[in-house]
Formats: C-alpha cells, structure tokens, sequence
C-alpha cells in the first residue's frame, strides 16, 4: 500500500455489506455529454456470462429467457419423469 493510507488505527468490519451486495446494486455515471450510464451488477450465483456473439441476438435477461424457456418446451418428458424416480429412490424416509 501507498505510506499515505495510513490505517494503524482503523479496524474494518467484515461482511459489511454482504447481505446488500448478495441482493446486487445499480452504479449510475453521469457522463460528460450529459448522459447517463446505468450498470446493474448481481451476485455470481445468479449471474450467467454470455458471449459477445451471442449477446448480438439476446441484448437482455427477457430475451435470454424466452429462448431457454422454448428450448425446454422441447425436452421430452420422460426425461423429466426419470429424474423425478432417481429422486424419490434417494431421498429419506
């Protein structure tokens, strides 16, 4: 660290703002042309990082969604009764 953080005195608290970030935040930046930029960030475990050529064809979380949604509408049912066995063969009694 630089000599002029001087932080012999200071005691942090840890985890702070954990339950605030887990929930996600907007940064708002008001930029020189009068504009205004607005990025939500949320926690990792809700977040999926989609690729640059892929974000071309779903700019946004509704639109992602909506895919997915049409591609599990796809999924043969008895695939989802299998997994639906296995459970009930695991779980306690």
């Amino acid at each position: 660290m630089l000599p002029e953080y001087d932080l012999k005195d200071k005691k942090g608290v840890r985890g702070k703002y954990a339950k605030a970030m887990q929930k996600g935040y907007s940064v708002r930046v008001l930029n020189e042309d009068g504009t205004l930029t607005v990025r939500d960030f949320v926690s990792k475990e809700s977040t999926v990082l989609v690729d640059p050529d892929v974000k071309a064809y779903f700019p946004d979380s509704e639109s992602v969604n909506h895919a997915l949604r049409s591609l599990i509408d796809l999924i043969p049912e008895k695939k989802v009764s299998r997994v639906a066995e296995h459970r009930g063969r695991y779980s306690r009694k």
